[in-house]
């Protein structure tokens, strides 16, 4: 309750902009995003950047992923890439209503939302939730769809080693089998429209393994939501 509140409080007032310095400012200020943040084309299914007019890379019409849409906000590179781990790691969940901002204005996103039936965070295992504190992803999951996002409906069974210190062939087996959605639960995903939501999306692995276990349950459609994707 006292950190809810804290970060309420904190949320309203003036503060600093960690890129540019500015002052006063949200934790990245309009300019930033307005120079960092431009769309850029996109594949369909995995979020990988491609050339104007492609709406599919090579290896998701080789080998299809589990979701219908990937939709990334910005590249995982300068300024993100630090703003992000430092949300992730520096204690600091308050900046949630600002990156789900950043979410928002980004095309199609806004679309997608309003066509979901539940927004769904991607969980962290009980070790890696107990040492931040706090799920990413669920933070901005409840502040893009509060009335939809659920912090419990899908679930990590299974605790494995961290991805990033992993090749992607080893990601992929890291994560299989590792989510479910709870087995109590399971009519409230059938034929549901789910944005699934993370905050980086680098291999693919997690991301692909929380969506195969909801098309496991019966979701209707899929759409993967990431602040950044790695290229």
């Amino acid at each position: 309750m006292f950190r809810r509140l804290f970060d309420t409080v904190s949320s309203a007032l003036p503060s600093q902009c960690v890129v540019c310095h500015a002052w006063p400012a949200q934790p990245v200020c309009h300019g930033c995003v307005t120079r960092f943040a431009q769309p850029q084309p996109r594949c369909q299914t995995c979020a990988l950047p491609v050339p104007a007019g492609i709406s599919r890379c090579g290896a998701c019409l080789k080998s299809p992923p589990p979701l219908d849409t990937c939709l990334s906000a910005v590249a995982y590179a300068y300024p993100w890439s630090e703003l992000i781990a430092r949300y992730k790691f520096g204690s600091v969940p308050g900046w949630s209503a600002t990156l789900a901002g950043l979410l928002r204005s980004m095309p199609w996103v806004e679309p997608a939302l309003e066509a979901a039936d539940l927004v769904l965070p991607v969980p962290l295992s009980r070790q890696r939730l107990q040492q931040r504190g706090y799920n990413q992803a669920w933070e901005l999951a409840r502040q893009l769809a509060p009335g939809k996002a659920s912090p419990d409906l899908l679930l990590r069974i299974r605790d494995t080693p961290p991805q990033s210190a992993l090749p992607r062939a080893e990601r992929l087996r890291n994560v299989k089998a590792a989510f479910a959605v709870d087995p109590l639960r399971q009519t409230e995903m059938r034929g549901k429209r789910v944005v699934l939501m993370d905050d980086v999306m680098t291999s693919g692995a997690s991301l692909f393994a929380a969506a195969q276990a909801l098309r496991d349950a019966g979701a209707a459609h899929i759409t993967g939501l990431v602040l950044a994707r790695t290229e």
